[in-house]
């Protein structure tokens, strides 16, 4: 298990919270942030900022996760671009991008790095 330090650490949600496979949107610090839950991964939880910057929407929660050629990526669901859950960097438009955030499981919450 992950040492956390205190007042680094907020609590986002529980895991039950979260959807298989899928995005859902949280406020954190009052900005949208995308939190996926991908259980066959390692890490299992992943969050990016929720703006996408080309379509000028909050909506990337939404988009569709996969993964091309073995980078994992969330598409838009506006123009579908598709934004790593790594890095933020768009993949088709390397001046696009979006904030990666630090999440962990502690037990069955999720904690972000604030």
């Amino acid at each position: 298990m992950k040492v956390l330090k205190a007042n680094q650490w907020q609590p986002l949600c529980a895991i039950s919270d979260l959807v298989e496979n899928a995005g859902i949107c949280a406020l954190v610090d009052g900005e949208q942030v995308a939190i996926f839950y991908l259980p066959a991964e390692i890490p299992r939880v992943y969050a990016i900022g929720n703006h996408d910057p080309i379509g000028k929407a909050n909506v990337l929660s939404r988009g569709i996760v996969g993964d091309i050629k073995g980078e994992l990526v969330v598409a838009s669901p506006l123009y579908k671009q598709h934004f790593s859950l790594l890095t933020g960097k768009c993949l088709e438009d390397d001046s696009a991008s979006v904030p990666v955030y630090e999440v962990v499981l502690d037990g069955d919450k999720v904690l972000i790095e604030v």
